[in-house]
């Protein structure tokens, strides 16, 4: 256990710090650690104030585009640095491209370890060319300021290695950040409340209700949903769409031009979506691109089964629990749609699969400890490099 350590997380945006990291912050202070946060919006967010020991506002901007932002960002990186965090891990491209270039530039003596978590790289199969070779070359360069590179899917696995990212020695392939298993389970929610958050919606008893998590924005295909709802057999089906984005207004054109009013149900943001997600047949997850969607896994853990795109993540986290169809490929996600809708006890099966996949392999606990080890087994092999030097 290392006492007295230091470690700085940075993201581009204060929310990827307080969905995913805030146990971490918490669990590591209690061992002992010092933890700090970084991150555009950090300095408002309370919840990551009360998680962690400190927090720095980076004027970040989530564009590759604003070059002012970048610079702004970059220089704001730089500062916290020279404070000389023994580890800093970041999450997100383009924080971690200028937390990388900004701990490079310090003398060797002050320079943090740096680990960087691609919860999936910005180049992948269903890429543009020039997109995907900008995205590349920058994680190829940013690769050798990197002592360790977490990624946490087979696909990004495949694509580091095949790339030489990183050595093979400094790569490593983690199931993601972790759920909280107990939290995401059905005895955690109100008797009832699965039913009530159906009532709620207004949908009938004993309908078939697919539901989708996220932000309405092009890379999450709700239209694909829609599209699929049309085409199913069941006409009783409901689709229930969870988040907000800028989307909305043409996939609500969408629901009117199929005639779909009466069973399309936009719910906006729920700050806690579980019992509508506990109530559902399936949640449907269209993606184009994804890491390990945090949606699905949410909805594995309340043992509702997933219909997903093939984007990278999905398959291995779907695997029997459900079923994965072709990017785009709505008379597939209709018939996987109908055919949950046909069969409930096979739907209730396989969503008892997907939690015992959950809990084995992605519980938050466990995530956390084999995190704590990594950042020891670092400083154990910074200290005996600064000892072979002296």
């Amino acid at each position: 256990m290392d006492r007295g350590a230091s470690l700085l997380y940075i993201a581009t945006i204060s929310a990827t710090l307080r969905h995913f990291l805030n146990p971490y912050a918490r669990h590591l202070r209690g061992a002992g650690w010092r933890v700090e946060a970084a991150a555009n919006g950090a300095a408002a967010d309370e919840d990551l104030r009360a998680a962690f020991d400190d927090v720095h506002e980076l004027p970040l901007s989530r564009s590759i585009f604003d070059v002012g932002g970048m610079a702004a960002g970059y220089r704001a990186v730089a500062r916290l640095l020279a404070d000389a965090p023994h580890i800093v891990h970041v999450h997100t491209p383009i924080a971690s491209f200028l937390t990388r270039l900004a701990a490079r530039r310090l003398p060797a003596a002050r320079r943090p370890i740096v680990v960087y978590t691609a919860h999936g790289f910005h180049f992948h199969r269903e890429g543009r060319r020039v997109t995907n070779l900008v995205f590349l070359s920058a994680e190829r360069l940013a690769g050798r300021w990197t002592d360790r590179l977490i990624v946490i899917n087979d696909e990004d696995f495949e694509a580091a290695t095949r790339h030489r990212i990183v050595p093979a020695r400094r790569l490593i392939r983690m199931p993601g950040i972790g759920l909280d298993t107990t939290t995401y389970s059905r005895s955690s929610l109100e008797p009832g409340a699965a039913d009530a958050a159906r009532v709620a919606l207004g949908v009938a008893p004993g309908a078939p209700m697919f539901v989708a998590v996220g932000e309405l924005n092009r890379n999450k295909r709700h239209a694909d949903a829609i599209a699929a709802l049309a085409a199913m057999r069941r006409r009783d089906a409901v689709l229930v769409l969870l988040g907000e984005g800028d989307h909305r207004a043409r996939l609500e054109e969408q629901v009117k031009r199929l005639g779909l009013v009466d069973r399309v149900v936009f719910g906006g943001f729920v700050a806690d979506p579980r019992p509508v997600v506990a109530g559902a047949t399936a949640l449907v997850h269209p993606s184009r691109r994804e890491g390990l969607s945090r949606s699905v896994m949410e909805a594995l853990a309340l043992e509702v089964p997933v219909i997903a795109s093939a984007a990278r993540g999905n398959a291995e986290l779907v695997a029997d629990s459900g079923a994965v169809v072709p990017i785009g490929d709505v008379a597939a996600l209709a018939a996987a749609m109908d055919r949950l809708a046909d069969a409930p006890d096979e739907a209730a099966e396989m969503g008892r699969r997907g939690r015992e996949r959950m809990v084995e392999r992605y519980d938050l606990a466990a995530l956390i400890v084999r995190h704590q080890r990594l950042y020891e087994e670092l400083l154990a092999e910074r200290r005996e490099e600064a000892a072979r030097l002296s």
